[in-house]
């Protein structure tokens, strides 16, 4: 569906054309004409899907013809990274349109911090936020937005895995009932419709190939003991021409390790984690859009915080611990239309995890056999059927009888 067809306002759909966008997504499709009419509605679909697109063009469409729109919309993500993303969206698309946008997020300096109370006292149309900062602003009566009209929640599902949902019930105590809520989330898990429930009022619903990888993505597995992880990547960086290169490991830890290994190898590599200034997090961010940095190394936060065109592959150094963010992971690679690929590094300990993901994707992903030099592989065996823990019971002593 050509997006002239939505009969957007010139100077929006004129910021659209500039950056390349002819057609809709079909999850751009279903949702636009919803959200234009000021329905509520929770949507699910696949990352890498054009969701930011779906909820930012319709709001920001009818954000040009309102004149009373100052703190109108509130958007709320799970990370700084997804909130500056959104908000670079909001400032390409406006180009030729008056929309103005603000992100609120914690990490900053004082001087971040007064700048952004400034802004909310003279006023902005869309407000892109993190739960734990805007709630601060809220109770310290700086920010109003009890004239609220659009309220979305981007990434639902990661938020709720992250422990926002008592934010988010506290910050909608500040906003009207009477307002348009929308909701996005990659997977639709029951906690999601609970929250939908108490936050939307007959919501439409769509929902598209949840939680599938892209078509595109050629996913592999290795089968390695921990002491090859290592000696594989070297070999498997060495070998090959990828030139945008995203690595996720299971702790921060992990990540600085990794990140000193590989610039021993000649390679520009960076290394993304929380212990970061949020400038230097920035710079790094920059610099690998940029293409000055070979590989980016970082934890699950990346999954959902980076939006950059052009990875060639993603490597899964540890199996993440929710299948869901496997999905996440990989989609990070084969958007909008390309392909790329995927690689797995599984041990012995998370077969389970494999397992799991194969069965959450409906597929066994091609096992790929270890260079010569790397040494011989752990068994292609099933994961023990066997829990990873088990409950102990407890063991009370009986009350002594007491005679009469």
């Amino acid at each position: 569906m050509d997006f002239k067809e939505f009969n957007f306002n010139p100077e929006l759909l004129e910021g659209l054309l500039a950056m390349g966008f002819k057609n809709a997504t079909p999850i751009q499709e279903q949702a636009i004409p919803i959200i234009t009419e000021g329905k509520d509605l929770i949507a699910c679909a696949q990352t890498g899907t054009g969701k930011t697109g779906a909820f930012l063009l319709p709001i920001m469409n009818l954000l040009t013809a309102d004149h009373d729109r100052h703190n109108s919309t509130l958007i709320l993500t799970p990370t700084r990274e997804l909130a500056q993303q959104i908000d670079l969206q909001v400032e390409a698309l406006s180009y030729f349109t008056n929309i103005s946008s603000l992100t609120v997020f914690g990490g900053g300096d004082g001087i971040a911090y007064e700048q952004q109370k400034r802004s909310m006292r003279e006023g902005v149309d869309i407000i892109i936020a993190t739960p734990g900062r805007l709630i601060a602003h809220l109770s310290s009566g700086v920010l109003k937005m009890d004239k609220l009209k659009h309220l979305v929640l981007d990434e639902a599902d990661r938020m709720l895995d992250m422990g926002f949902y008592e934010d988010i019930m506290k910050i909608v105590g500040y906003l009207p009932k009477n307002r348009q809520t929308v909701m996005f989330s990659a997977t639709m898990p029951p906690k999601i419709r609970t929250l939908a429930a108490k936050l939307l009022n007959e919501p439409e619903s769509i929902s598209l190939a949840i939680s599938k990888p892209a078509e595109g993505i050629n996913q592999q597995v290795y089968l390695v003991f921990d002491d090859q992880k290592v000696p594989l990547l070297t070999e498997i960086l060495k070998s090959t021409t990828y030139k945008r290169i995203i690595v996720f490991a299971g702790r921060k830890e992990k990540v600085k390790e990794l990140g000193k290994v590989f610039k021993k190898l000649g390679l520009k590599v960076a290394a993304f984690h929380s212990d970061l200034e949020q400038k230097e997090r920035e710079a790094i961010m920059l610099d690998f859009k940029n293409s000055k940095l070979d590989v980016l190394i970082g934890t699950d936060v990346l999954s959902r915080g980076i939006d950059v065109t052009g990875i060639d592959l993603v490597i899964n150094y540890d199996a993440p611990q929710d299948p869901e963010d496997y999905i996440h992971r990989i989609g990070r690679t084969a958007r909008a239309a390309t392909t790329g690929t995927a690689i797995t590094l599984v041990n012995n300990k998370d077969k389970r995890k494999l397992a799991n993901i194969e069965k959450l994707i409906e597929r066994q992903i091609e096992r790929m056999p270890l260079p010569e030099n790397i040494g011989e592989a752990p068994k292609d065996e099933p994961a023990n059927d066997k829990p990873a823990y088990t409950k102990k019971k407890k063991f009370f002593k009986k009350k002594p009888k007491v005679s009469s």
